[in-house]
């Protein structure tokens, strides 16, 4: 293999609170902010939307427990690229890293981004007129720029090293989980809503067609909740990764699961489900009706700020698996140097950068959406089956309560929801499959080019 830089250089720096506030800040984003209005655009039946968050939920943390075996075994910067090349073989490895690449990170830290401008001018509209009175900027081209100048800023900030981005990505976490609790609370103590509209809509109709909408929905749902997996990337900067890396994945994920639900209560409460549909920034349009005008003002710049965590937590997460992968040699080499002061992959961070940035120039937010969704459900399916064979070889250092149903859940849910989703958007899933298939031949020129 060729020279590159040794695993070692990254450092056990990172204890439990910080890591488990990296799995609820990758966790908590644009996916509960921006999701529900389409949701109930598609079901139209409250109960119905609250019920598939609840067992979106419940498949998170049946992903988190596997992945707790699997990152308790194998405590390596990289996830999912690290398991599938130990578990498997290195071209299944370097699928999902290049997937990881193109989808699972910079397509997310492009969504929050966009989050972040959608509310951010919410709150703000009058920039909006500003720039469209100039004649130069139209509306989507302003929330474009602003969402370009988030992604350049949190990039230079993960630059100066973990510590110094951790200690960032812990205020923003906590002022993120803070607005949630604290919505819920005053909602429900001095909203102005009705909890009889969780009886309105209409009664879903569970024929073929209605099943493929479901399958759709709890593909958005899981991207909503995708980052249950989180600590597995930067598994070689966790403090006694065997306990505190599992842990991290359970507590994060059972945070946000309740969280989720009772956001969703809230929503529900305060709109009805036939305003509700379509809409994006739900969350701006629930505190306008509970509390008026000047609050959803307000709210909506909180919910703009609080999308930097996500947004700051992709940034940390995905140059890592770059790192692991041009570090084997199944990526370009210079994603495995590691900066001699920051002592952090400094070149694969700037690589995300401009890939984020690219992202934000194309697509919809639905569309990517579902592109991200059918993306980033197949291979966390063949890492969580690598369970079996981790027990099977007696390789685990961590038991997974509720083996084998555990894994046996995750893997049929998942795969359930991936053929449905295929059926309902065919054309954003085939291109997430494309993807998949086009990073075949990479491996090999990869493979040809670094590895002797």
């Amino acid at each position: 293999m060729a020279e590159t830089n040794s695993i070692d250089k990254l450092e056990r720096k990172i204890g439990l609170f910080p890591v488990t506030n990296i799995v609820i800040a990758n966790m908590i984003g644009a996916g509960i902010f921006m999701t529900s209005g389409l949701l109930m655009g598609n079901l139209n039946n409250p109960l119905l939307m609250i019920l598939l968050w609840i067992i979106g939920g419940i498949i998170a943390l049946c992903g988190a427990l596997c992945y707790g075996e699997l990152g308790a075994a194998i405590p390596q910067a990289g996830g999912e690229y690290i398991f599938l090349s130990k578990l498997y073989h290195p071209m299944f490895g370097f699928l999902s890293g290049w997937v990881s690449f193109i989808v699972g990170f910079s397509a997310p830290i492009a969504a929050s981004s966009i989050g972040f401008s959608e509310y951010f001018t919410r709150a703000f509209p009058q920039l909006l007129d500003w720039g469209d009175a100039t004649g130069f900027l139209n509306p989507i081209i302003s929330k474009k720029i602003l969402s370009i100048v988030v992604i350049m800023l949190f990039t230079f900030i993960h630059l100066r090293g973990i510590e110094f981005g951790t200690k960032i990505q812990n205020y923003l976490t906590l002022l993120k989980v803070g607005l949630i609790v604290g919505l819920i609370i005053l909602g429900i103590l001095f909203g102005k809503g009705d909890f009889n509209h969780l009886t309105q809509g209409n009664k879903f109709s569970f024929d073929f067609g209605g099943w493929k909408t479901i399958g759709l929905s709890l593909m958005w749902i899981m991207f909503a909740y995708s980052g249950w997996n989180a600590s597995t990337y930067i598994g070689s900067e966790i403090k006694n990764p065997t306990k505190n890396l599992p842990l991290s994945l359970l507590l994060g994920t059972g945070i946000v699961m309740f969280l989720y639900f009772c956001l969703n209560i809230i929503y529900v409460y305060a709109v009805t489900p036939e305003n509700m549909k379509g809409i994006i920034s739900i969350g701006g349009l629930a505190v306008g009706n509970m509390f008026g005008r000047p609050m959803e003002t307000l709210f909506s710049l909180f919910i703009s700020f609080a999308l930097f965590s996500s947004l700051s937590a992709f940034i940390i997460l995905g140059p890592r698996v770059y790192y692991s992968m041009a570090k084997d040699g199944y990526f370009f080499k210079f994603a495995s140097e590691v900066h001699p002061v920051f002592n952090i992959p400094s070149k694969a961070i700037i690589l995300q950068g401009i890939i984020s940035i690219v992202m934000v120039l194309s697509g919809t937010f639905d569309q990517i959406l579902t592109y991200m969704g059918f993306s980033l459900g197949i291979f966390p399916l063949l890492a969580v089956i690598g369970v079996f064979k981790l027990r099977y070889s007696k390789k685990s250092k961590y038991i997974l309560p509720g083996y084998p149903f555990v894994p046996i859940i995750y893997v049929l849910s998942g795969s359930l929801i991936l053929f449905l989703a295929f059926f309902e958007r065919p054309v954003e899933s085939s291109i997430a499959i494309l993807t998949v298939f086009v990073g075949m031949p990479l491996f090999f020129i990869f493979k040809k080019r670094y590895i002797k």
